[in-house]
C-alpha cells in the first residue's frame, strides 16, 4: 500500500518535531523549492540542501509548534500550524502549501494566512 500525500506530510512534520533530518531528506526532492510566494526571492530555497540548512538553523526550530490540520487536494497538501509563542502570548496560525510528485515534496510555499493557502490549493 502506498503512502498518501497527507500521511507523507504528517510523517514529515513529526520528523521535524523530532529533529529527524534524515527522514526529512528522504521526503524532499533534490530540487525542492521553498519560498514565501516568490521563488526568485534571495531567501528562497532552491534545493534539498538549502531547505535542510534552513530547517537546521531556524531560530524557532525547537519551537516547531502545533500541527492544527492537514488538508489534501490531489498533489497539494495544506499544512496548517500554530508556531510556538516566543513570549507566551497567543500566536496566529500559518500554513505551508506543499506540492508532492512521485512521493517527494517538490515545493513548499509559506502563507501567513491559512485561508490563502487553502484557496491556492483549490480547497
Amino acid at each position: 500500500m502506498t503512502e498518501t500525500n497527507i500521511e507523507l506530510v504528517r510523517r514529515g512534520y513529526q520528523a521535524a518535531l523530532r529533529g529527524d533530518f534524515d527522514t526529512i531528506r528522504e521526503l524532499l526532492a533534490p530540487d525542492v523549492k521553498w519560498h514565501g510566494g516568490e521563488p526568485s526571492d534571495p531567501a528562497a530555497c532552491h534545493n534539498r540542501q538549502e531547505a535542510l540548512e534552513v530547517m537546521r538553523n531556524a531560530p524557532s526550530r525547537r519551537g516547531v509548534g502545533e500541527l492544527v490540520d492537514v488538508v489534501g487536494a490531489g498533489d497539494k497538501v495544506v499544512v496548517i500550524m500554530r508556531p510556538r509563542s516566543q513570549d507566551g502570548g497567543p500566536v496566529a496560525t500559518v500554513a505551508n502549501l506543499t506540492t508532492i510528485r512521485e512521493g517527494k515534496v517538490v515545493e513548499m510555499v509559506h502563507y501567513p494566512d491559512p485561508a490563502a493557502a487553502l484557496a491556492a490549493a483549490g480547497v
